[in-house]
């Protein structure tokens, strides 16, 4: 078996099983943000990595397009509330 690498920042974790998965207790300080990794393995190492987010270009290309006529009011001036008098 291959020797772990050396590092400063390893930890000892538990692994357990969760219905038919094995899973593994995740130290606080190796936390991943969000809800969703990535898991590959690379020989006998298990790599974990934080999913990547997509960017906003590619948020907005997902996006529909809006169609004025799907709801939009025919006289949007009259579908505003009145403006309110601001004193600066």
């Amino acid at each position: 078996m291959a020797e772990p690498a050396r590092h400063r920042d390893i930890r000892v974790a538990q692994l357990f099983r969760n219905n038919r998965s094995q899973a593994v207790r995740i130290p606080a300080e190796f936390e991943f943000s969000g809800s969703r990794v990535l898991i590959h393995k690379e020989g006998d190492r298990l790599i974990i990595e934080p999913e990547p987010q997509p960017n906003l270009l590619d948020k907005l290309r997902s996006l529909s397009s809006l169609d004025p006529a799907d709801g939009l009011p025919d006289d949007l001036d009259n579908a505003l509330l009145p403006l309110k008098d601001t004193d600066l």
